[in-house]
């Protein structure tokens, strides 16, 4: 059994990256093109999604307000 979260971890769709982010749907894929948001995996010849640890880990990176 492997021990990297993400092999083992939940993956979501759009819609709920969308959600848990706040993002709209062209800002997630222009922030993929830049390196700087978690691409996601291919799960069929038409469907993809995101490793639910990866968008969390990227969250929790973002720059606190003042």
């Amino acid at each position: 059994m492997s021990t990297n979260p993400t092999l083992s971890g939940r993956i979501v769709k759009i819609r709920e990256v969308i959600a848990l982010t706040g993002l709209s749907r062209s800002s997630i894929y222009l922030l993929i093109k830049k390196g700087t948001f978690p691409a996601q995996v291919k799960l069929s010849s038409r469907s993809s999604g995101w490793y639910q640890s990866e968008i969390k880990t990227w969250m929790d990176a973002l720059p606190r307000g003042a």
